[in-house]
């Protein structure tokens, strides 16, 4: 029988439904999986690459992240992360802005942000390793966007990204989604001439057509490319202005909502 063999830290990408990502985190032994959405993706990588589970890492209550919680749990008996502020009754060990934990069975320590907007608990984890920074954030930052408010202001939203964004630009970013492409349809629409998204554009055209993940990114790629994170910039202050949703020295919060809700219809 062959001895599992512990390896340097890594990230599987576990699609499920439609265009959500699971992250299993592991060391070719145990893992912790982020927001899972669904048991059977979890399960099934579990077993095709031998693996313990040791932790469950939710960021927010919506259900196609915590969805696969209670059959994971039936296998399981693991400490579920999360929240604390987020109404999510299947976790154990509550979280939240600054706390530091140690991930059971793994050489991986996460800290814990508050990053509030798409819904008021939601929570991200950064791993802050040199030259491997990793940023688990659901639904808060996308690929080229963020999150709908669905329960957050504005304010909030842009101060949750504002806190990402100052993360180290090698950061790789972790989001549930695979949206980027779309988004990147509309950061065009928003800022033209910005060459940086037009090599975006390509690269992660070019990813989609092989079958690949745009994800992860990383936070410099964001700062570069996410109107979301660019919403001052002078080009797509102006875009806002030509297309009638903004008035002239409108205030930067104004500007991110009127921002958020151009992509809501976009």
């Amino acid at each position: 029988m062959t001895t599992p063999v512990r390896t340097h830290l890594a990230v599987l990408t576990l699609p499920a439904f439609k265009d959500n990502y699971l992250w299993l985190i592991h060391d070719g032994i145990n893992a912790a999986i982020v927001d899972p959405g669904e048991a059977a993706p979890v399960k099934a990588a579990l077993a095709a690459h031998k693996l313990r589970l040791t932790a469950i890492l939710l960021t927010h209550h919506h259900a196609d992240h915590t969805g696969g919680v209670p059959g994971l749990l039936e296998d399981w008996e693991v400490p579920v992360f999360g929240p604390r502020n987020d109404g999510i009754e299947l976790v154990t060990h509550p979280l939240g802005q600054g706390e530091r934990i140690a991930v059971p069975g793994l050489d991986l320590a996460l800290d814990v942000l508050d990053v509030p907007g798409h819904t008021l608990g939601h929570i991200a984890y950064v791993r802050r390793e040199s030259g491997a920074d990793w940023l688990f954030c659901g639904d808060t930052l996308f690929g080229a966007g963020c999150g709908r408010l669905f329960e957050g202001t504005p304010r909030q939203m842009m101060d949750s990204l504002a806190q990402l964004a100052a993360l180290p630009g090698e950061t790789l970013v972790y989001c549930a989604h695979e949206y980027t492409l779309s988004n990147l349809r509309f950061a065009q629409a928003v800022e033209p001439g910005n060459a940086a998204l037009e090599d975006r554009v390509r690269a992660d055209g070019a990813r989609r057509e092989a079958g690949r993940p745009t994800i992860p990114s990383t936070i410099a790629l964001e700062q570069a490319t996410n109107p979301f994170i660019r919403y001052g910039e002078a080009r797509i202050v102006q875009s806002l202005v030509e297309a009638g949703r903004l008035q002239p020295g409108a205030t930067q919060v104004d500007t991110f909502a009127a921002l958020r809700e151009w992509k809501n219809t976009f």
